[in-house]
């Protein structure tokens, strides 16, 4: 995986983890490092971000004289054209889904290969839930409908794209339930699905339209993490 932004590798290590057949041979911060991984290892599969500092995925796509299946992911519809110019195997839209990573990845294997991973699995479709208690009942949701979580006190409030559950917990529990590659600590208060960041700056990151505050004692860490710097 190349791809100057620790969020968006993050992302894609974690779905790389959900497929058996799949396994991590290195993650590069930008292009250079990139070149010195494909020399040192056999790689089949190389995600390439477009937009990076000093040299772009394009650039290092045309540099390599026998590269490995190439699937793009960029947060750009402009460059799509001149991509399938240079035989890559996908071209991926941020902010990606499982799904459609698994579209992408499937055509790499054969049709009739035993790897191939049918989307009508459930523990393939992102289909990992957790149950909260309110009003008096057991209430599932997806981890992939996640918006973000608020800390009331004792209280919390999950937020949903369909709607809002408060229940009796802490958020310090929940943030330590959830998998680290789809969820992040912004605030003492708020914890947010990783997948549904539109924007940030320094003090906010938008989820769905809404301005959650970036808390000053988390503030380093986080934009650690959302920004092109590891």
């Amino acid at each position: 995986m190349v791809d100057d932004e620790p969020l968006a590798l993050n992302i894609l290590e974690g779905y790389i983890k959900q497929l058996p057949h799949l396994e991590l041979a290195g993650r590069c911060s930008n292009p250079l490092e990139a070149i010195s991984l494909l020399k040192s290892k056999p790689v089949d599969i190389l995600f390439l971000d477009i937009n990076m500092p000093v040299l772009n995925g394009l650039s290092l796509l045309k540099s390599l004289s026998n590269p490995p299946r190439v699937i793009l992911t960029t947060a750009y519809r402009d460059y799509a054209l001149e991509s399938y110019d240079l035989n890559v195997l996908d071209y991926l839209l941020k902010p990606i889904s499982l799904e459609r990573f698994i579209i992408a990845v499937n055509k790499y294997l054969p049709a009739n290969s035993a790897e191939r991973v049918m989307l009508n699995e459930p523990a393939l479709t992102d289909e990992r839930f957790i149950y909260f208690k309110a009003d008096k009942k057991m209430i599932k949701v997806f981890l992939k409908d996640i918006l973000w979580i608020e800390s009331l006190k004792d209280y919390v409030k999950v937020i949903t794209r369909e709607r809002q559950i408060v229940t009796y917990e802490r958020i310090s529990y929940l943030e330590e339930k959830l998998p680290d590659e789809l969820f992040m600590r912004i605030h003492r208060s708020f914890v947010i699905a990783a997948n549904h960041i539109q924007s940030f700056s320094t003090t906010f990151v938008q989820v769905n339209g809404a301005e959650l505050p970036i808390g000053r004692l988390y503030k380093n860490e986080v934009i650690k993490q959302l920004t092109q710097h590891s």
